[in-house]
Order: structure tokens, then sequence, then C-alpha cells
């Protein structure tokens, strides 16, 4: 097996685009990154890709552990033409405060690289000035005729930001982290667990549509398929920046923040701790008293539920096109779960069973 390298693969993943509920380009290109790390493919009906490595300890009834990640993204879509211009409305979070003078990318019958058309300041009425631009008032230039534009765009078409990645040593700036960050540390994983056996199988997921409706329907449909009996869901938090401070951000590079609340089960958060301390790695407990607005939330509760536990990666300037991470932090992440699935035995669900007596 080839070495791998962690900042290699993500610019590979943060250059596709893959808006919530277009998301064949990234599920073709993480099958390339993932040949040769699993066993076989699968995938469910609304197209979260699977990816399966088969326990090497012989195990010929294994439990199942899922691996979660999304790898959808937030952008637009194109809603109206005006003159040649497109109107466009948000899918996912998209922050209509950055957009102004922003490159994009048009995903019509060819690919269309656009700019975000604002209004020149001196052009504004006085109360303009005082207030961000709504996305409604925003116009994408293609370049191109209003007759042009109708010929290459179509109602429906996608639209994300043109941002390519900036390296900046062990830190990482591009688009599209939230939550790219957490596919990697999922194939970190899986290049670990191949020095490392392990009696469950591992089903590493790629979900769908978790940016989109807030429903989280491709952790629901893949956690419904693959039946697991445990799951890890990896998602970004906040990093600490300016303006961002306090017990809900966390520093880039120093720990990994592991959730704690209602969405996860409690006996799987002690046990990931645990297995943090073994590895004399730092963690930071990240208390959530309610909806994590994460995967977890729709896998906790699939099927007859689902003990969950959630790791995060902090980033900066989420939902923008300089999310900032640590390759540290990836790392770690992937490094906690590889040897958490090693350390699994016939007994882990006993131990943590809500029906087991705990002193």
């Amino acid at each position: 097996m080839t070495t791998f390298d962690l900042k290699q693969h993500l610019q590979r993943l943060v250059t596709v685009h893959a808006v919530s509920g277009s998301e064949a380009p990234m599920r073709a290109v993480l099958r390339e990154e993932w040949q040769g790390l699993v066993d076989a493919f699968d995938s469910d009906g609304l197209g979260s890709l699977i990816g399966i490595k088969r326990n090497t300890r012989q195990v010929e009834q294994p439990y199942r552990i899922l691996l979660s990640a999304h790898m959808d993204e937030i952008g637009m879509v194109v809603s109206n033409m005006v003159d040649g211009f497109l109107q466009v409305q948000r899918i996912g979070g998209t922050d209509a405060r950055i957009l102004p003078s922003q490159r994009v990318w048009v995903h019509g019958r060819e690919g269309l690289l656009g700019i975000v058309a604002t209004k020149p300041p001196h052009l504004l009425k006085e109360e303009e000035r005082k207030n961000y631009p709504l996305l409604e008032d925003l116009l994408i230039d293609v370049g191109f005729s209003a007759e042009e534009t109708a010929q290459r765009v179509r109602i429906g078409d996608t639209v994300t930001l043109d941002a390519p990645p900036l390296d900046m040593g062990s830190r990482f700036v591009s688009k599209s982290l939230d939550n790219r960050a957490g596919i990697a540390t999922l194939t970190t994983c899986l290049h670990l667990l191949h020095n490392l056996h392990h009696a469950w199988d591992v089903y590493a997921v790629a979900n769908v549509q978790e940016e989109s409706v807030g429903e989280y329907l491709g952790a629901v449909t893949s956690t419904n398929h693959i039946a697991p009996d445990l799951a890890i869901v990896v998602d970004v938090t906040f990093a600490n920046q300016h303006g961002a401070h306090g017990n809900d951000n966390y520093e880039l590079g120093e720990a990994v923040p592991i959730s704690y609340g209602p969405n996860f089960h409690l006996k799987l958060f002690d046990e990931m701790q645990a297995t943090a301390h073994a590895l004399e790695m730092k963690t930071v407990v990240d208390v959530l008293t309610g909806q994590s607005g994460t995967d977890a939330w729709g896998i906790q509760v699939a099927r007859e539920g689902v003990p969950c536990a959630l790791l995060n990666v902090p980033i900066r300037n989420m939902h923008s096109p300089i999310e900032t991470a640590d390759l540290r932090d990836i790392e770690r992440v992937g490094r906690l779960m590889a040897h958490f699935i090693a350390n699994l035995d016939s007994t882990f669900l006993n131990r943590i069973g809500w029906t087991t007596h705990h002193d």
C-alpha cells in the first residue's frame, strides 16, 4: 500500500464540487481514493457511498461499526435569469454576506466561471450602505448575452464557490472543509486499519444530503441499509477565532473535541475517552444539550436505535470559501477511530448496554 499523503488527499477532496443532492462527482472521486482500502463498495437508495472493510480476525458473524461523514457541501441553485444575469437560491447554509465579488462555478450544460455582481459603492443609496445585500439582491455574471446565457444555463443548475485550496503549513484553507475534513478522517482511519487487526466489520460511509434540508437524509437511509451495531460520526465544529471564543469553540491543532449529551451514547463516550487516554491523545468535552446539527441526530434513532459517538474537527470561518483546519486534528481523529476499532471485541456491546448493571 502506498504512503498516505493527507494533505494531497484533502486537496483532491475540496476541489470537487458536490452540493447537497448533486454528490455524484464526489462519489466518483471517493471511490478512487478508497480503492484498495476497502474490500467492497455499496450504496443506499439516496446515493451515499459505503466502503466495507471486513474484519481481519476471521470472525464468521461479526458486529458492524458505522463510520459516518457527509460528503455534500453548501452552494446555490439557479432560480431565474434577468437580462443574462443569474438569480440564485441557497442550498444549505450559504451566507450571502461573503458572496459579493466572489468567483463561482455555474454547473450548466458546460462548466462556466462567473462572478457575483454587486452595485458599485458610489451608486448605493444611504440605507443600502448600512446593510449587507440579501441573496435575492445578488446576480451572477457569466460574461454572455442574455441569449447566449440561456443556451448554456438552465433553471435548476447548481452553483458553487471557486476557491482553490491554500497551503499554510499544518493549516489548510479551502471551501467545503465542512465536511471534506470529516471524509479525510475516514480515509486516514482506513489507511491505519491496514496495519491493525480488528474483529468487527467496518462500514465507512460518505453520506449525502446533510447540508440541504436539516433532516440528515443520507445518514438515516444509509444506517437503515447497513444496520450497524455502533456508529461514530465525524463532522466539523467551531475553532477559536476573532469574535468566536468560549466553551463552544476549540483551538486548532490542540485536542479532539468529543461530544457529550443526549444525542450520544454516554458509555460509548467514556470508551472513546479511554481510548484517547491510552494513546496519550488530548481531548476536550464538547457539551451539546440537544440537537447536534450533525448526522448523529438521524443515526441515533434509526432502526431500533444505534449507540452513537461524535468526533469533531475544529475549523475557522465555517460556511465560507476560506474554511481553515489543522491537518493534525484530522490525523488525530482518524487515528483515534482506528485504534478504537482495533480494540472492539465480542463483549463490547454488553459492556455499554443499557440493560447491563454498572456500578
